[in-house]
């Protein structure tokens, strides 16, 4: 019996001139988890992480609390979409940098045809975006097999593998629903048995206070999953 961590990276520069840098916030979180995990005796046997730097400093602040003594591995599979060609491919006016709602709702209608397979010239399609999360999450199993396997992503990624694994034959309607309410360093718990691979628990956040509490759900009401 295996399990699989699917981290979320922590809150990155919304409205900088680099948003793939963590802001203050961001590298709390990472360390807060690295705390908790560590608190409850999760040793991984190994630790990956996607290309972006957003996912190289929350892999940073967590081991540097966890204490654990192990090469973090880059697996590029794990990188989020281009989330900024996506909503550029709407044609739709862009908010201002730090209207976080009003880019959130245009995220939102973006995203959607993008799923849908109706957004011509948003570069990566979602089917391609979606066939990479898979293949990188079989290979995060494979590791996984008989013993525990932390994987640093974005909300992207880690919400297009709890759809594959709720529903295979289409994710599309699953992904947009959970990848609009991921908590930045949120932990989803993949168990990986010799019957199949199963989601055992998705977005848990218990790490965090109300003050650090950040995620992509501008107004809506987060609920916490208690972490096992």
């Amino acid at each position: 019996m295996g399990l699989l961590l699917l981290v979320r990276h922590g809150q990155a520069s919304f409205g900088a001139d680099d948003y793939d840098v963590l802001s203050a916030t961001g590298h709390e979180q990472g360390r807060l988890l690295g705390r908790q995990l560590a608190a409850l005796g999760v040793r991984p046997s190994a630790v990956l992480r996607g290309g972006m730097r957003r996912h190289r400093e929350t892999a940073e602040a967590i081991l540097e609390t966890a204490g654990w003594d192990l090469d973090v591995e880059v697996d590029a599979d794990w990188d989020e979409f281009d989330h900024l060609a996506v909503v550029a491919a709407l044609g739709e006016p862009v908010p201002g940098d730090l209207d976080r709602r009003a880019f959130q709702a245009l995220f939102e209608r973006a995203t959607g045809r993008w799923v849908d397979g109706t957004l011509p010239g948003a570069g990566e399609s979602y089917a391609g975006f979606l066939a990479r999360t898979r293949a990188a999450l079989s290979r995060a199993v494979d590791r996984a097999q008989a013993g525990t396997v932390v994987v640093v992503t974005s909300g992207g990624p880690v919400g297009a593998a709890a759809a594959t694994l709720v529903d295979p034959t289409d994710p599309g309607r699953l992904w947009s629903a959970f990848n609009t309410v991921l908590v930045n360093s949120s932990v989803t718990r993949v168990l990986v048995g010799r019957t199949g691979t199963r989601l055992l628990t998705f977005n848990e956040h218990t790490h965090l206070p109300a003050g650090v509490l950040t995620c992509r759900c501008v107004g809506a009401y987060v609920v916490y999953i208690p972490s096992i």
